[in-house]
């Protein structure tokens, strides 16, 4: 049996009353009431210093793991979590450029509870693809985060994990997505259209790119996603967009209200006085509506196409075609990829624009290319035009996505909990033990990327001989980029994600120059379950001509 905080309480509770019934017939009520007090709080002490003192020190087969410095009592090494500029990302960059290990640190939480920080591809390659199924998502942050996205393809686990994957497969295959290439450009060009026209009202040429950047993702999720046109471009009060940016936006009351769900149990939570909590309950119920709506809809619209000898290629028409997943199975996939369909794309353009704003000289040499390769954007809305090929082949585009990727992945954190004993590293991990695996940190780090690793450096992913984009960047192993994650588990719609952000990419720097707002503004990372500006990303943006 685990020792865990119920278990110390409870069973020494239930030892001493068992011993007050057997003994009550021999001794005095206030000797029973004194004795049953004295064996509770002496079996609790002793589980609670074995739990918290004795075997996380030196009976647990982790602890010789080497670990940082500034370790507390009872707090362990979570002293970062009480500076207010000191987020948890940039922790784990410095502990695994200062702590000398062979893949494996080891983090003492609050009450020195035990975390593992994975650095090296050995390491990772264990925990993503060689004993991917030896680990799930904690059970208390994901019971949560389905609360949003319901048990979708991201939240599944085990064998229902491994059905959903298979299933889901064929929507987003190359021959599918590069079938999706001309929704991609035709939508990226009327995003920058929309950021024309706005710019014609602002005296001073500055506009919050994170805005149309979620907005604009969020409509190509629609057309590609599920065959519908949501227009949040146009109509700012979309209910679609308005919920997911209630759940998404970047807070410092939304951060606190997550962490108050991985620690407290959710029945504490929904007793609080918190109004958020109310907020939060309608916008998910809303979510939910809004997808078993559109599936409806989706639905009606395939039987039309049938009778007509029609077929659309969105992904949750290929999903319903497939006839093997419940109407609730497919709410829950479009729960899960509208929303990180949308909102992992809007952050990538959003870094994108902020570093190209920060490196003008990368910016124009960017511009150059695409120029050179697309002298008239407007060709490529023919139906006949191969965009994929033309995209795909396009060497300093593709270096500055990759790069920007590397440095900002849209999600710079996840976790995974032994569910059996198994090993890491050659090393024996108990079931229970958590792991984090930070891409931000991985993605980083000197070791794997060398002494420019923080520096924004496209070139490092050109082939030198060929000039064409590599795929490693000079990293020695694949899992040096952890973005997309690798493995089973690894992102099913890289593909997808990667087109996208071609598309946008290419039309936003084709249409605009672009520089900070203000140059001397501190851009602090934010964000719940996403890396994004906290204050937004304001630019100034300079109209260029493009085209006939």
């Amino acid at each position: 049996m685990k020792f865990n905080l119920a278990n110390c309480l409870i069973l020494p509770a239930l030892e001493a009353t068992a011993a007050y019934i057997l003994l009550a017939n021999t001794l005095s009520d206030t000797s029973l009431k004194k004795y049953w007090l004295t064996l509770t709080i002496l079996h609790n002490s002793i589980l609670i210093l074995h739990k918290w003192f004795i075997y996380p020190f030196f009976l647990s087969p982790l602890c010789n793991l080497p670990q940082p410095r500034g370790f507390i009592p009872l707090f362990g090494h979570g002293q970062f979590l009480l500076k207010k500029h000191q987020p948890s990302r940039d922790w784990q960059v410095r502990t695994m450029r200062t702590v000398p290990n062979d893949g494996i640190i080891l983090r003492r939480g609050f009450l020195h509870t035990t975390k593992l920080l994975l650095t090296t591809p050995a390491a990772l390659a264990d925990v993503l693809v060689y004993k991917c199924y030896d680990f799930e998502k904690p059970r208390v942050g994901a019971n949560f985060i389905k609360r949003f996205l319901g048990e979708g393809l991201l939240m599944s686990e085990g064998e229902e994990h491994v059905w959903q994957r298979k299933s889901i497969m064929p929507a987003f295959r190359f021959r599918h997505i590069k079938e999706l290439y001309p929704v991609f450009w035709g939508k990226s060009m009327e995003f920058c259209a929309v950021v024309k026209r706005d710019l014609g009202v602002q005296p001073d040429s500055v506009l919050d790119v994170c805005y149309y950047a979620t907005r604009v993702t969020l409509d190509i999720i629609g057309i590609a996603g599920m065959g519908r046109d949501l227009g949040s471009l146009y109509n700012k009060d979309d209910e679609l967009a308005k919920n997911y940016q209630e759940i998404l936006e970047p807070t410092p009351e939304k951060v606190l209200y997550y962490l108050t769900n991985v620690i407290l149990p959710p029945w504490l939570v929904r007793k609080l006085p918190w109004r958020l909590h109310e907020r939060v309950t309608v916008t998910t119920r809303n979510l939910r509506r809004i997808c078993s709506e559109l599936l409806v809809e989706r639905k009606m619209k395939i039987r039309c196409e049938k009778a007509e000898g029609q077929e659309s290629r969105d992904i949750l028409s290929i999903m319903i075609r497939g006839n093997d997943q419940s109407d609730k199975n497919l709410v829950d996939q479009l729960l899960t990829f509208v929303a990180a369909g949308h909102e992992t794309t809007s952050s990538a353009l959003t870094w994108t624009s902020y570093l190209l704003a920060q490196h003008p000289a990368i910016q124009a040499r960017l511009r150059s290319e695409i120029l050179k390769y697309i002298p008239d954007p407007g060709v490529l809305s023919s139906p006949d035009f191969d965009v994929a090929r033309l995209l795909e082949s396009m060497p300093y585009l593709n270096c500055v996505c990759n790069e920007v990727l590397r440095l900002f992945p849209p999600v710079p954190l996840t976790s995974r909990v032994a569910v059996r004993d198994t090993t890491v590293c050659g090393h024996f991990i108990p079931s229970g033990t958590m792991f984090w695996i930070v891409p931000w940190a991985i993605n980083r780090s000197p070791k794997l990327w060398g002494p420019d690793a923080e520096d924004f450096v496209p070139e490092r992913w050109m082939d030198t001989t060929t000039g064409r984009a590599t795929m490693n960047g000079g990293a020695e192993s694949n899992y040096s980029f952890l973005t997309f994650l690798h493995g089973p588990r690894g992102c099913i719609g890289e593909r997808f994600a990667r087109a996208k952000m071609r598309s946008l990419v290419a039309t936003f720097v084709g249409n605009f120059e672009m520089e900070l707002a203000d140059p001397n503004e501190e851009i602090v990372v934010g964000g719940t379950l996403t890396s994004k500006p906290r204050n937004g990303m304001k630019l100034r943006l300079k109209d260029v001509k493009w085209g006939p």
